[in-house]
């Protein structure tokens, strides 16, 4: 996930006047006397186009609007978004038995409703343009932010086609005793519009539920110690999550973009089902980890058999 940048009523950034675009996902300065040295450019961390993904390094929505100004008519066919909570406020969490703050990085620290929820727009707005006609978005949030997604998507046009509680069996302790305690996450999936005729693979769906129609309520557990192997993120998704988002709405080879990488959790979902992947992030620490689990991903890809085999 990336730090929220302030965003006012202005311009779309001029960075989309500073890049020129060699392919498909790589950026490139241009020499003009117009760059503006306090707007970073996109840098393209890893690039694996035998694998199909590509990492940037950069604030989300000026990359995002990098690529609206080459693809203006779309060219994602689903969006996953884990944004920030806005809950990293002073309260408290238990983890490994012990009372802990609640701070998960300064990008998770809310600045107020009204900032919140403008932030929301401008990232839905970018990720609106930039899918497909039929293209869907999947955003996953608690209560603290998901009100504001709902509302944000009303206000902007999608059309909202479910809701996702997902289900955690073993949550954290409610350490005050005056709440229930916290044990699901909601994700919104959204065509881009009402227009959309959005991609939902029934069949599929059905069939991994038992052969019966499978329902809203969906039963995770936590990332694995395998999946944290590179390292860990304070709001790492389990990769079965995000893999059965993208199985229930693209096909093989279709381009899934994630513009809160963290740590690439997307990423690696849509490499071991045979999509194609573009992920952003911006604090340094989680490029990095996303990094490790992209190249660890390809790796044990490679040969599943040649390690045995060569050990004989």
């Amino acid at each position: 996930m990336k730090k929220a940048a302030k965003v006012e009523n202005a311009p779309a950034p001029k960075l989309i006047n500073r890049v020129e675009v060699l392919d498909d996902w790589q950026l490139k300065p241009k020499d003009t006397a117009e760059a503006n040295a306090n707007i970073p450019l996109p840098e393209l961390y890893l690039s694996n186009a035998q694998k199909g993904v590509w990492l940037y390094k950069g604030n989300c929505l000026e990359v995002m609007d990098s690529i609206i100004e080459k693809h203006k008519d779309g060219c994602f066919d689903a969006i996953f978004a884990d944004p920030p909570y806005f809950l990293s406020n002073g309260g408290i969490t238990c983890h490994a038995g012990k009372m802990v703050k609640v701070h998960k990085g300064d990008w998770d620290k809310s600045q107020g409703y009204e900032y919140n929820h403008e932030f929301n727009m401008e990232w839905l707005r970018r990720c609106q343009s930039l899918l497909k006609p039929n293209g869907t978005i999947w955003v996953s949030g608690t209560h603290h932010v998901i009100f504001s997604i709902g509302y944000a998507m009303q206000q902007l046009g999608f059309k909202i086609l479910n809701d996702i509680a997902w289900e955690k069996p073993n949550p954290p302790p409610n350490l005050s005793c005056r709440y229930f305690t916290h044990s699901t996450e909601t994700v919104l999936w959204a065509a881009k519009n009402e227009k959309s005729k959005h991609l939902f693979n029934y069949a599929d769906m059905r069939k991994a539920n038992g052969g019966k129609q499978m329902k809203t309520v969906w039963r995770f557990t936590a990332p694995s110690k395998s999946e944290k192997a590179s390292g860990k993120h304070p709001t790492q998704k389990p990769i079965a999550l995000i893999e059965r988002c993208l199985l229930a709405s693209t096909k093989p080879n279709d381009l899934v973009l994630d513009p809160f990488a963290g740590s690439a959790t997307t990423a690696i979902s849509a490499m071991r089902i045979g999509r194609r992947c573009v992920v952003v992030e911006e604090d340094p620490s989680h490029v990095n980890l996303a990094s490790k689990r992209i190249e660890a991903e390809s790796n044990s890809a490679k040969d599943l058999f040649g390690t045995k085999l060569e050990g004989k």
